[in-house]
């Protein structure tokens, strides 16, 4: 089959490569020429464990290719995918749209035959029929329908979620576009992971429900986290007895300092911003987004508690600012909340994040940025550990210890104990629900 993807982001250029490596013969479309000469030149913008090594395969094998236009892309194509931006909108909450629909417009002016549009973008409640009316708009007699393929990529893992979905979810409206569908998915179906036919409406609202939990249960257990501080629990067990009820599931149980991300953030958003159009309140869901905020700044608090209230002229060594480990994605991560503040309160703030500079440099002003977390301990006053990288999971503690002015240490991802830190030499240590 052939293939259009609209968008080289995080979900069009994985999605790209991965079709591609089902065989199919995929043209990647961007307006952005120097990200297209990247791609060419076989650079990957993003970093995605594996990504550039499947991306290489499939271009020498003459599956996947990248150009700047559209019309050549779309034309003879089978399925056209919209994978562009919908970032949140200044205001009101709401997804905004207006990428989808010039891309849209412009799709509907390419085709040359039967194609199904296919919207990969998370999108609002009706907005796969708004699609449908801007490709008609520029599409004259050439016939086609609309179909809605959310994306359901955890960063870090895209690949393996790709090729070993939990479920592939499918909203459409023909006999026609489901056999395009079928055939686009096939080697998902012999392989027998399911697939899921529904309504156009209904696969809109699969994607938004499904953050709108999985953001809900880690902002539960952050709250978990913050009584256990109090009452003289460990969230740890706590989220560990819990988990194991088949009801509840372990998964999305990690106490830490509030979700970030490219999905949670814009899509809480979004389906609260729907359920008040529709007088509908999503009132769960705009809680989670309420107590999402507080939880970061309660991790602020924590940190100045451990330089006794005051932080200023604080040397403090953050470890990983990005939103989650194995991504260089730093959208709504809690790092653009809690690094601020502490500069703001006079730190002296340094940084190590595998992956994180090059994104991290201009939202995160007024740091240093170094490469080793045993050169940013040098006489510091405290230590962050903020993302959970593997490179921090098993740091050298009596050697950071010995090197710090005041050996403390906030640990927001409860990779290590208390025992644990004692025995090193660290004088404080706090980590969270512990």
């Amino acid at each position: 089959m052939k293939i259009a993807m609209i968008g080289t982001g995080y979900v069009g250029l994985v999605s790209g490569v991965c079709f591609s490596d089902f065989g199919h013969d995929v043209i990647c479309v961007d307006k952005d020429p120097a990200k297209i000469a990247r791609l060419r030149a076989g650079e990957v913008p993003i970093f995605e464990p594996g990504l550039e090594q499947l991306m290489a395969k499939n271009v020498a094998a003459g599956r996947l290719s990248f150009t700047l236009d559209l019309r050549e892309a779309v034309a003879g194509a089978d399925a056209v995918f919209i994978a562009v931006g919908t970032p949140t909108r200044r205001g009101d909450g709401h997804a905004d749209l207006t990428y989808v629909m010039a891309a849209a417009e412009e799709i509907g002016a390419a085709l040359t035959g039967y194609t199904v549009v296919v919207t990969k973008s998370t999108v609002p409640l009706g907005t796969n029929r708004r699609v449908a009316e801007a490709v008609a708009k520029t599409a004259g007699a050439t016939p086609f329908d609309v179909a809605s393929n959310p994306e359901f990529l955890r960063e870090g893992a895209a690949i393996d979620d790709f090729m070993h979905p939990d479920r592939v979810v499918i909203g459409l409206e023909t006999d026609a576009a489901k056999k395009v569908m079928a055939d686009v998915y096939r080697p998902l179906s012999l392989r027998e992971f399911p697939v899921v036919y529904t309504n156009l409406e209904s696969a809109e609202m699969i994607k938004y429900a499904a953050n709108a939990f999985l953001a809900t249960k880690i902002t539960f257990i952050n709250e978990i986290a913050a009584l256990c501080e109090r009452v003289g629990a460990d969230v740890k067990a706590v989220s560990k007895g819990i988990g194991m009820d088949g009801r509840i599931g372990s998964k999305f149980l990690h106490a830490g300092p509030g979700y970030g991300g490219s999905c949670f953030p814009k899509d809480t958003k979004a389906l609260a911003r729907i359920g008040q159009e529709h007088a509908v309140p999503m009132q769960i869901t705009e809680t989670v987004i309420k107590v999402n905020e507080e939880i970061k700044r309660r991790m602020i608090y924590k940190i100045e508690e451990l330089c006794d209230g005051n932080l200023r002229d604080k040397t403090v060594a953050v470890l990983g600012v990005t939103f989650k480990p194995n991504t260089d994605d730093m959208r709504d991560a809690p790092s653009l909340t809690i690094v601020p503040a502490l500069v703001g309160a006079g730190a002296k703030v340094r940084i190590v994040d595998p992956e994180g500079q090059r994104e991290g440099e201009a939202l995160l002003p007024g740091v240093a940025w170094l490469d080793s977390p045993y050169d940013a301990a040098q006489n510091a006053d405290l230590i962050v550990l903020l993302t959970e990288w593997n490179e921090f999971r098993a740091l050298d503690l009596p050697k950071l210890a010995r090197s710090m002015k005041h050996s403390r240490f906030a640990d927001l991802r409860n990779v290590y104990g208390q025992a644990e830190m004692t025995a090193a030499g660290f004088e404080k240590y706090d980590g969270v629900g512990r």
